[in-house]
């Protein structure tokens, strides 16, 4: 592949996120269709033949789909039980009475934080977001204010800090030491979390302003006020069992010999799919039957719960449609190319690769993956401890969140924004994320002896 093709690649695929951002927010097109039609449209002019485009827009979106939509939908029905059985309501109640009402934004990031250190960003996000409308709610605080430094914790970890799945696999690369990445890791995260949520959100929240009317955040906020609430023990219990479950799965091989049945039913229950699906299970009860009623009460709530995440869960799809066309286009290899072109520090290459591949592929674990494979090899001779290219891949994975990123539209949907004010918000909130850590990280570098 020649470097004039390259560039024509990173044109092309410029030029069709700046189509998307058009059509989107300045046009209101339906980002469904829009989606579709500009991926379709990279396919045709980086010459992909014909016959493979709609083929390869149904690999991306059926194979992000094949894990989001289940995240969403299970999600979604164990958040609807919190919020029918007051249980959003007591977590809420005892988050505000623990920090107070001025700290709110501080309680949320350290939820999202603790929350998102064993499971994906997706899976964090449906657990914790009934809590944040309920806290918005009951503090008359804006959404902006509760969410982002929710959503900010979230992302931190999920891209920073093992045993979290994406970092465990950029750990492995670059054969690093998980107790000191751990270290160096938090170091980096703590300063992070506060500069991209609460210090951010407080800022940004005096220009964007989102009600809480939207349908989504309606259903989670229908539990009346006047009825007894669930313990918050029973009800924090209810939403971490799915966590403790990952996290099994996880300690599987340390906990049951490799190839044995007990192993393989602790990696099983241990999946996201079916943990989530143990949990909304338990919810049925803990915060069902045990709550008075009855199981035609909570199929209807399971069933009212699906409805407003329809749109969400296309988009989502639509986006890994995008992506995954910007894959086999080239134009993921062409990205790749150009950022091994660049004479620049190992840190600095290990952040530019996996920030490069994240924007043309919009999964922060896909990046983590290719970026630490490509780099990994160079790392090896450069002198850099590995914990810290560890951690600089992990920043670079998370930039610029974008059209083709399940993320941006969970966030957008969720929170009841438009185009414009998710890129206002979560998108730099994503980028401050990914810059704030690799100044850090380079900080560290510095200061330790090679």
């Amino acid at each position: 592949m020649t470097l004039s093709h390259d560039a024509y690649l990173l044109l092309s695929a410029t030029a069709s996120v700046l189509a998307l951002v058009v059509l989107i927010a300045r046009l209101k097109l339906n980002p469904f269709i829009t989606l579709m039609a500009v991926s379709v449209a990279l396919a045709l002019v980086t010459s992909m033949p014909p016959k493979d485009i709609v083929k390869s827009f149904e690999a991306g979106l059926g194979g992000t789909l094949g894990h989001i939509a289940i995240i969403v939908a299970l999600g979604t029905m164990l958040g609807k039980m919190m919020a029918e059985s007051g249980g959003a309501d007591r977590i809420a109640l005892t988050l505000i009475d623990f920090f107070g009402e001025g700290r709110v934004p501080w309680a949320m990031a350290a939820a999202g934080f603790l929350v998102g250190l064993p499971v994906f960003f997706e899976v964090g996000f449906v657990l914790l977001v009934p809590i944040a409308f309920n806290v918005a709610r009951r503090t008359g605080t804006p959404l902006i204010l509760v969410g982002l430094p929710m959503v900010a914790g979230l992302s931190v970890v999920h891209g920073l800090v093992p045993p979290h799945p994406a970092a465990m696999l950029a750990v492995t690369a670059y054969n690093a030491d998980i107790g000191r990445t751990v270290i160096y890791a938090i170091l980096v995260a703590i300063p992070t979390v506060i500069i991209a949520g609460p210090w951010f959100a407080k800022f940004i929240s005096r220009y964007v302003q989102v009600g809480l009317h939207n349908p989504i955040a309606d259903q989670f906020l229908e539990s009346a006020p006047d009825r007894k609430l669930p313990s918050f023990g029973l009800t924090v219990a209810t939403i971490l069992l799915p966590i403790a479950l990952m996290l099994v799965g996880s300690w599987a091989d340390s906990i049951a010999t490799p190839q044995t049945w007990i192993n393989g039913a602790l990696h099983l229950i241990g999946s996201a799919d079916l943990a989530l699906l143990i949990g909304a299970g338990i919810s049925f009860i803990t915060l069902g039957t045990m709550r008075g009623f009855t199981r035609e009460t909570i199929l209807k709530f399971s069933d009212e719960s699906l409805a407003p995440t329809a749109t969400i869960t296309l988009l989502i799809g639509a986006g890994g449609g995008f992506g995954r066309i910007l894959q086999d286009s080239g134009t993921s290899q062409a990205i790749i190319n150009f950022a091994l072109h660049a004479h620049i520090s190992i840190i600095l290459s290990a952040w530019l690769v996996a920030a490069l591949v994240r924007i043309a592929t919009g999964s922060a674990t896909v990046a983590m993956t290719m970026a630490a494979g490509i780099v990994a090899p160079v790392a090896a001779y450069s002198g850099v401890r590995p914990e810290l290219l560890t951690i600089a891949t992990g920043a670079g994975s998370l930039v610029l969140s974008h059209f083709n990123d399940g993320g941006f539209w969970i966030v957008k949907e969720y929170f009841g924004m438009d185009v414009p004010q998710t890129l206002k918000t979560w998108t730099i909130c994503e980028t401050i994320i990914s810059v704030v850590a690799l100044l850090l990280t380079m900080a560290i570098s510095a200061l330790l002896p090679h």
